[in-house]
């Protein structure tokens, strides 16, 4: 007998209203099977359009796909090359039905170093979503967590503020994800246990969970194990939640 297919009523109560994924392990998954990297990379792309699926269906509203860092320029020019020819790609393919969906696309991070013809499609594909509110997808994209926290710094000084004017939310307000909650949970796939530079201010009290599952076969079954782990943990905030007897 085949295994009954997950419902809705296996999810949580409390699904987490912003989760953020490091999509690690699409060079170990075309290796495994002899194939270049960049087969896996496209393999990882595919498989995105899945999850993006299963966020709508769980009713998770904000995804942060940690997509290509300011140290993945460091990579060889041929896999550079060839992740910015995907991103294209999936903006030719992937934009219009995302728009239909209700999905808003943003982009965190800088775009300078895109060529002049992709930086204009991914703005094209920002505004055309902007009025979208289904899911919010933000494509973490030549993002690194120092340097947004660096080209905070410098936008609140080139404003003039006063050190007493700084605060939390002062400093967030300055981020690439102004206006964006901080994520209630974040996967890494592959089993790597490290932060990698990814949201290092807005993680502070994220919700970790690392799965030895390489990003290409990360599922909606796997997500919603994600999910289902997060609906039993005990969120604290640096608090001290008092024994039900006391």
């Amino acid at each position: 007998m085949e295994p009954k297919s997950s419902t809705l009523e296996e999810l949580p109560n409390n699904i987490p209203v912003h989760v953020a994924i490091i999509m690690d392990g699409n060079g170990r998954w075309a290796q495994k099977r002899g194939l270049p990297r960049l087969a896996g990379h496209r393999a990882g792309t595919e498989n995105l359009r899945e999850i993006i699926k299963a966020c709508v269906e769980f009713g998770v509203k904000y995804l942060t796909i940690y997509a290509f860092s300011t140290e993945n320029w460091g990579r060889p020019a041929e896999e550079v090359d060839g992740l910015m020819h995907i991103l294209e790609d999936v903006i030719d393919q992937e934009l219009e039905e995302l728009h239909q969906q209700g999905v808003q696309l943003v982009h965190i991070g800088q775009l300078e170093r895109l060529d002049t013809s992709l930086r204009e499609k991914v703005k094209k594909s920002i505004e055309l979503t902007k009025d979208n509110h289904r899911l919010t997808v933000c494509i973490a994209w030549n993002y690194g967590g120092r340097d947004e926290i660096v080209c905070a710094i410098k936008r609140i000084i080139e404003d003039g503020l006063k050190p007493e004017q700084i605060c939390d939310d002062i400093v967030s307000d300055y981020l690439f994800t102004s206006g964006i909650p901080d994520p209630d949970l974040i996967i890494r796939t592959s089993g790597e246990m490290r932060i990698s530079n990814f949201l290092i201010w807005q993680s502070a009290y994220s919700e970790w969970y690392v799965t030895p599952i390489l990003w290409p076969d990360f599922n909606r079954d796997e997500f919603r194990k994600a999910l289902i782990d997060f609906g039993q943990r005990e969120r604290r905030y640096g608090l001290v939640i008092p024994c039900q007897e006391d």
